[in-house]
This record gives C-alpha cells, structure tokens and sequence, in this order.
C-alpha cells in the first residue's frame, strides 16, 4: 500500500502536474503505447506512468516505484471518470475544444510553418495534436473541479496544525534563502501622435475590409494577439463578463457581422467583429494593435517612476500610498505592492525570481529599494520599483515562524485522506481492468480487487 504521507503529494499534485507540465507528452511526441488500465471509459497509458515519474524527478522526488505511480494515477482516473457523470459540474465541453484550438495555434506561432510544428512534436496531423491538447485540458478541468467538490469543506484546527508538526517535523523540508518584495509597476503612455497613429492603422484596416479584404485575412496578417492572429482573430464561446468591460461592451453594441471602430482596452487597440450572440455567450473576430511605448516614452515612465521613488525616500510618501497612488499592477496595488507567489505566500523564494527581478534585488537589505528598472506587465512594457520588505535565511520549517506553511502542508494531507476515502468508496461501482504486468505490486486492497488483464 501506498505510504501516505509521502505519496499524498502526487494526489495532490496531480492537477498541478497537469497544468505546469501539461505539454511533456507533446514534447516526447508518443503517438501510440501501451494501455496500462482502463477505468470505466477512461485510460492510462504507459507513458502517462512515464510522465509522472518524470515529474516527480523533476520536483526532487524519488517515487520512481511504477506501482505506486500506477496508484496514485489510477486513483485520480477515478476522480476524473466520476466528475464527468456528476451533473452539478459544468459540462465545458465546448469550451474546452475551442480552447484546445487557441492553444493549438499558440504553439504554431513559434514555429515557421505547421509542418514543422507537427514534425517536431510527433505528430502526424493536426487533429491528433489537437485532441491530444484536448485530453490534457479535460481531464485537468474536471479532476480539479471534483478534487475542489470533495475538499471543499476541509478545515485543520490549531492543535491539528501542531499534531502535524510534532509527527512530521523531522521530514519537513528546509526553507531556502527567501524574500518579500513590495514593487511599482506603471506602463509608460503613448504620446497623442502615437496613438493617433496606431487608431489610423486600424481605421486603414477596417477600410480595405469594407472595400473587399476579409476580416479573418487582415487579422492573420496585422494582429498581434499571438492567441487568436493565427485562427483568423476569431474567438468562440465567451462568456458575458470573460473579457475586459470596453472590448465586451463594444462587441455587445454590434449587430452580428459588424465592425467596430478602434476600440481602447489595457492590451492595445482593437477593431472588433461580433460573429454570433446567443443568450449569454457570443463569438467574436478582433484585430490587436499594441500599445508598444517608443523609447522617448518609456525613458519618460522611468523619470516619473524616479520622481516617485524620491518622495518616498524623503518620507513624503510610503511606499504602500505609493503603490496605491501609481501602480498600474492591479495584483499588487491594493496589497501595499507586495508581491505573492502562484501558492499565495508572499515569502518568495530568491532562486525563483524572474532573472531581471533576481538581477536588481541582488546585494540588497531589508528597506532597500531598487533603481527604476524595464520590465513586463501583462505582455506590456512596464517600468518597475522594487523595495525588499523582508530577507528571510534558510532554515528548517518550524511553527513558531512558519505556522501558515504547516497549516497549509496538515490541511493538504487531510484532504488527501478525504480524498482517498472517497476513491475506496467508488471503486467497487466502477470497472477498472489493470494490464497484468502490474499483478505483483502491492496495492491497496480496494485496487487489488480489479480484473488483471493481459
């Protein structure tokens, strides 16, 4: 059987894995392998044992054990098989194949050409590619959304935290060199001219396809939206609210096959086709102009970002008010700058800094601040100041300075015994049939009880 406390953390990490290393199949380009197990009408491939290990490896993790992996997988199959027939899970079917495509045509944009696309990945058309692309995105969706449905009602109390940290405090990882860093981001502002500039390109544009050009031709050839250029500018199935408020509220006003005029959002310039509205969903082409700043204008951004950085270095001004007042980084702005990591802490670890944040915060102290520096927001061109809040030394986890982490590490393993007490109890319903090259591992009864199969 599956030890616990140290396999919890691919059950756990399984959606995650799904999503940061969701592409690794493509890169390896299997077309065809083994079947490993089938549940009910979902199944696991060899190299989907493959791909796990692969990322436990990368993660410093030695389950190498093909059956404990086989377990963990086969448990979040069922997860997957189950949240599919659960009705009060949105069926996003649709959206997911549209996305599928989106994503498709993002890869596309790096390569010249499709046919190398494919040659590189491994695949022999298109539609294999994409369906592929398909099948991570579904299974990701609906085993999250299920997890999250099973979970959701998980608490840890004060002495559960500290029963986890007596039990597993010598197998709790050591912390490396972190900091908290607080930043001002601005986006430099386009002069009038040059927006005039990029308004007329767009007004030139939409003029040739009232002359004969079509949308989709003009959008493959000017847009600079690397996620819908390639397909046309065309995008399906959004949702009322999805996009931001001056593009949805310029598409909505069209009627069905009318253009906009250029259109202002925080990404650029747009003109804007309305394709189809039905009840709250609508499908709509655009054309994206950014507003990449001139050097003139982002030497401009870093004198006002300079100008700011003296006021708070004379205390005329904190640097939360500061933040508050000035920065354009809606993440950051409300929360005194102050920086998060994808998990939510704002204790970053320095070694996963973005190489130019790692560059200016380097040598500096606690209160310190950075020299105005080029950076990007939001695919933008952005002018940032940075101020250390906090430099915090390696050291082990202990719960009397890091009683956040060790909540969130007992709270994860209680919801990953919610989560296998679940899986036991939906096993006997659901036909599971195991290839029989796995008949000698040791799995949990439950799982044992499975046809094996050759």
């Amino acid at each position: 059987m599956i030890n616990k406390m140290k396999f919890s953390f691919l059950l756990g990490i399984f959606f995650t894995f799904l999503s940061a290393n969701a592409f690794a199949q493509l890169q390896k380009g299997k077309l065809i392998d083994g079947i490993a197990a089938v549940i009910g009408d979902e199944i696991i491939l060899e190299s989907d044992i493959e791909e796990q290990i692969n990322y436990a490896a990368q993660q410093g993790s030695k389950m190498n054990d093909r059956c404990n992996v086989m377990e963990s997988i086969l448990n979040n199959k069922i997860i997957v098989y189950e949240a599919k027939k659960d009705t009060l899970i949105e069926n996003r079917t649709a959206a997911i194949k549209e996305n599928a495509s989106l994503k498709y045509n993002q890869f596309l944009a790096q390569f010249p050409d499709e046919k190398s696309m494919l040659a590189s990945y491994k695949f022999r058309t298109s539609y294999e590619m994409k369906s592929a692309i398909e099948k991570i995105d579904t299974d990701q969706y609906y085993g999250q959304a299920k997890y999250q449905k099973i979970t959701e009602k998980a608490d840890v109390t004060p002495n559960e935290v500290t029963d986890f940290y007596n039990t597993y405090k010598s197998q709790l990882p050591e912390v490396k060199d972190e900091v908290t860093l607080a930043q001002i981001s601005i986006f430099p502002k386009l002069t009038e001219s040059h927006k005039d500039e990029i308004i007329n390109r767009l007004k030139k544009i939409k003029q040739d396809i009232l002359k004969g050009e079509t949308f989709e031709s003009q959008a493959r050839i000017y847009s600079e939206d690397p996620g819908s250029a390639a397909n046309g500018g065309l995008m399906k199935n959004i949702s009322k609210g999805q996009m931001v408020k001056p593009f949805e509220a310029a598409a909505l006003n069209l009627q069905e096959d009318e253009i906009s005029d250029p259109i202002e959002t925080e990404f650029g310039y747009h003109l804007i086709k309305l394709e189809r509205k039905s009840g709250k969903m609508y499908d709509a082409s655009h054309i994206l102009i950014m507003a990449k700043p001139t050097a003139e204008e982002i030497n401009d951004a870093k004198k006002e970002l300079d100008s700011i950085r003296t006021l708070i270095e004379t205390g005329k001004m904190t640097f939360k008010d500061a933040a508050y007042k000035f920065s354009d980084d809606k993440k950051t702005k409300f929360n005194a700058g102050i920086i998060t990591s994808p998990e939510g802490s704002d204790k970053i670890e320095k070694l996963s800094l973005e190489p130019t944040m790692g560059y200016h915060i380097a040598g500096l102290n606690k209160g310190d601040m950075t020299e105005v520096f080029e950076t990007e927001l939001n695919r933008k061109k952005a002018v940032t100041l940075v101020k250390v809040e906090d430099v915090i030394p390696a050291h082990q986890l202990a719960i009397e300075t890091d009683y956040d982490r060790i909540k969130q590490m007992a709270l994860n393993k209680k919801k990953s015994e919610m989560v296998d007490k679940w899986v036991k109890q939906q096993i006997p319903h659901i036909f599971i049939s195991i290839n029989n090259r796995y008949s000698q591992c040791s799995f949990d009864p439950d799982l044992k009880s499975a046809v094996l199969t050759n």
